[in-house]
């Protein structure tokens, strides 16, 4: 199945190919193969550096009736009904339908060379920067429009420090880093109260 992380974006309108390349670091100096006809038709490309082991498979999925995009939204959409916080995950249950199209990056062996993580990240901050929406990472959970993690989707055995949000009694983001190892810390995150002894961010 593979590890994915994802760009939930709501703007329709394609990237193209060159100024995805454009934005990847010198190092590791990578390229992108093209899967697609068109400077902005593509819905397949490898990320690669020059002549190593792939990095990452980049998909293009739009939201359209019949389309993979499609489905995945409507496996989010039952995913949040039984997320939490709850707050959050109604918060995403409303945000979801606004979803125009999936960039799903699936990591591959290369991330571990050569620091190929920093061109990975390059693409998904240049493209949700671009297109707007929110984030999602397998065994993660999924974030708000600022980038901080709102629904808890962690192993049970998750230690670390993690950025993280809950919406406060009127309706507003409170952004927090956390220690997602502490049982107390997470027992609030989970019934959507901010934790004593986090770092608050904004």
């Amino acid at each position: 199945m593979g590890y994915y992380i994802r760009v939930l974006a709501t703007d329709e309108m394609p990237i193209e190919e060159q100024e995805l390349t454009n934005c990847l670091p010198r190092s590791p100096r990578c390229e992108l193969d093209r899967d697609g006809e068109g400077d902005s038709g593509w819905s397949h490309l490898v990320l690669r550096p020059a002549g190593g082991t792939a990095i990452a498979v980049i998909e293009r999925n739009p939201v359209s009736p019949g389309e993979l995009g499609e489905d995945e939204v409507a496996e989010f959409i039952e995913e949040a009904r039984i997320g939490k916080p709850r707050s959050a995950a109604r918060w995403l249950e409303q945000f979801l339908p606004r979803v125009k199209v999936i960039y799903a990056l699936q990591i591959l062996s290369g991330t571990g060379v050569d620091n190929g993580w920093a061109a990975v990240r390059a693409l998904q901050g240049h493209i949700w920067n671009k297109r707007g929406g929110i984030l999602q990472a397998d065994g993660e959970g999924f974030s708000n429009e600022d980038g901080y993690t709102i629904v808890w989707q962690f192993a049970d055995d998750v230690e670390g420090t993690w950025k993280m949000a809950i919406l406060n009694e009127v309706g507003q983001w409170v952004s927090f880093e956390m220690d997602l190892g502490n049982a107390e810390q997470r027992a609030a995150f989970l019934e959507g109260i901010l934790p004593q002894g986090v770092r608050i961010l904004r």
